[in-house]
């Protein structure tokens, strides 16, 4: 015989494919821990112990100090005006993010790139010159502040402006969380639900938000911590003015150029609160999202 090799393999056998390994699975054990330790190293330096620091300050003068900051007229006041602030910006992004999503994931039309580039907008923007061109439209000098003057309507230096503001800078939240989604998904759903008679707004409330609830609910969740916590744009529409226009962020910025550092690491503890229950519900939804999409994969392997 020649120097060919002989298959020693049963006659009809199948000869298993080798299984490709990661290159980053297959590192050595000291590379690994070695990355690990780097990773926790970066979060403890730059999570943990700013958290622990927030948290240490506010309470180092005991916690009658701390209830006192916290209940204190111009901090309850800045707390109402970013609940205030967030339950007006967020609905309104929320029914702006579903409507945009769903015209640039399930039509074509001329401007489609346009409308996308805008979405994006407030990301390539500073937030404090978002507010800069709210100044610019209705501030005194601006091109409606003659007009909103005569009329006694105070925009600037008062809620409708921060909320304004706000709007701005969250808005892309909830359609930049919908939009990959709902490509993703396609339009055959939606047009098999219109084919059998079903109307557009049916179609919506029983076939597309359904698909959409669970990137819908993390887009909301996202928009309302960016909500709280703008500080850029709200800073140069509001004015500062304690007990009226001040949200968290500013109350805490004003209280700690006033060297009152106990309060301002109290209020600014309730900031670090609130993202922690952010970062919760976030793991949360993705979790929850993560177990329905593998739900159906299950179902099947387990009816096959």
């Amino acid at each position: 015989m020649s120097g060919a090799a002989v298959s020693t393999l049963p006659v009809g056998a199948v000869a298993a494919e080798p299984v490709y390994a990661p290159a980053a699975t297959v590192e050595p054990a000291w590379v690994r821990g070695m990355l690990i330790a780097v990773a926790l190293g970066f979060l403890t330096l730059f999570l943990f112990i700013p958290l622990v620091a927030v948290f240490s300050e506010a309470l180092r003068k005991g916690w009658d100090a701390y209830a006192a900051a916290i209940v204190e007229p111009n901090a309850l006041a800045a707390i109402r005006l970013t609940l205030l602030t967030a339950a007006i910006a967020v609905p309104l992004n929320l029914v702006f993010g579903v409507a945009a999503a769903w015209c640039i994931a399930k039509f074509e039309f001329r401007g489609k790139n346009i409308l996308l580039t805008l979405i994006d907008l407030p990301f390539s923007v500073s937030p404090v010159i978002s507010g800069l061109i709210y100044v610019l439209l209705f501030g005194a000098q601006g091109w409606f502040g003659p007009w909103l003057r005569e009329y006694d309507i105070k925009i600037l230096f008062a809620v409708p402006g921060i909320v304004l503001a706000t709007i701005f800078v969250t808005f892309p939240f909830v359609a930049r969380e919908l939009i990959p989604l709902m490509q993703s998904q396609g339009t055959e759903e939606e047009e098999a639900a219109l084919v059998l008679g079903a109307s557009g707004w049916r179609t919506f409330w029983h076939v597309t938000l359904p698909n959409i609830k669970w990137g819908l609910l993390y887009g909301v969740i996202l928009c309302n911590a960016r909500a709280m916590g703008e500080f850029g744009a709200v800073s140069v529409v509001s004015g500062h003015i304690r007990g009226e226009t001040n949200t968290m962020p500013l109350q805490v910025e004003i209280l700690y150029n006033e060297y009152n550092f106990a309060a301002a690491f109290a209020v600014a503890s309730l900031l670090a609160l609130l993202a922690l229950v952010t970062l919760a519900l976030k793991t949360l939804v993705e979790w929850r999202a993560r177990d329905s999409h593998l739900k159906p994969l299950h179902e099947g392997r387990e009816q096959q």
